[in-house]
């Protein structure tokens, strides 16, 4: 076994500097028996090492002793003062950039989380608007229901089935005399090309579209159902759930095929007044093919508007309290 051999005075002389024997010894070792000044550099480098403090894994002879040196202890203790400082300083340097780095990532975390709010609140206001438009619509849907209901009144008693309103209007331009009579008979005209109208019966019937088809099926389940809300609230979601399955894969077959016999389609759709409506309204149709009775809804059917009306009629449903409140079938 190879033995390494150590200068004894610089051992002592290392310990006078405060550093423990085996760290003098392991100094040494490493650094070649070269002298204080080398052995002090190398337990400052390696100071934070986990085995500095054992042994060294040579044999070491430390009865010589070198001729004498002209080290200076006291320039070996400045110097090893200022390597001190020196990495003291290096690693402040270095605690300062990691909390730098620290607060740039802080800071990029809260513009991230900033702009998360800001889109959540504008989504929350666009779906706040939609609400609004829903209500507009019911409200608007309401008073045509009564204008409806009182042209049949008139008729029925005979008189003028033009309405209060337009009677009014008329009696206002003959009392000021002035030509807007003509143009509130333009106005009439307008509102009544824009209508369809069934000879047999003289009351206007506005085109109903495949959203307010949707409104209706949905409504009508909620009114049959209305003392189960969980049922109402777990058809609606299926219903939900068919819907974007097709409008996010409408390649995938099973998506488009649903069996009218599943039980669970049964206990959460095919058992509600309404709910296969709905779906047929967005496409659907019934089919008959080996193995039982399907709601199927053909690739070339697909109407991404539709369904995206669709979802959001069943949105609407489950989140406005108002919806389907003046629905009557």
């Amino acid at each position: 076994m190879d033995i390494v051999e150590v200068d004894q005075k610089v051992v002592k002389q290392l310990e006078a500097l405060g550093f423990s024997w085996t760290r003098a010894l392991q100094a040494l070792t490493n650094s070649g028996n070269s002298g204080l000044e080398d052995a002090v550099n190398w337990i400052i480098d390696h100071e934070n090492d986990p085995d500095i403090d054992n042994m060294p894994s040579v044999a070491v002879n430390i009865d010589i002793e070198s001729p004498e040196r002209s080290d200076n202890t006291e320039e070996i203790k400045r110097r090893a003062q200022e390597l001190r400082k020196k990495k003291e300083e290096e690693e402040k340097k270095s605690e300062r950039e990691r909390e730098k780095e620290r607060i740039r990532a802080s800071k990029a975390l809260l513009e991230a989380k900033r702009i998360a709010e800001e889109n959540e609140t504008k989504r929350m206001l666009a779906w706040r608007r939609a609400e609004k438009e829903e209500e507009r619509r019911a409200r608007e849907k309401i008073l045509q229901k009564l204008d409806a209901d009182k042209l049949e009144r008139r008729r029925r008693l005979g008189l003028s089935s033009e309405s209060p309103a337009a009677i009014q209007a008329s009696k206002l331009v003959q009392e000021k005399k002035v030509p807007a009579a003509i143009q509130s008979s333009n106005l009439v005209q307008e509102k009544k090309d824009s209508l369809h109208v069934n000879p047999a019966n003289p009351l206007p019937v506005k085109a109903i579209t495949k959203a307010e088809q949707m409104r209706q099926c949905l409504s009508s389940l909620r009114l049959n159902h209305k003392n189960d809300a969980a049922r109402v609230r777990r058809a609606f979601q299926t219903l939900l759930l068919y819907v974007r399955n097709v409008a996010k894969n409408p390649d995938v077959e099973k998506f488009r095929k649903i069996r009218l016999g599943n039980p669970l389609f049964q206990d959460r759709v095919g058992n509600t007044r309404g709910g296969i409506e709905f779906l047929e309204v967005c496409g659907f149709e019934r089919i008959e093919v080996e193995g039982g009775e399907f709601l199927y809804l053909p690739r070339d059917k697909v109407d991404m508007e539709v369904l995206n009306s669709a979802g959001f009629q069943l949105n609407s449903a489950m989140t406005n309290p108002f919806f389907g409140l003046f629905y009557k079938e």
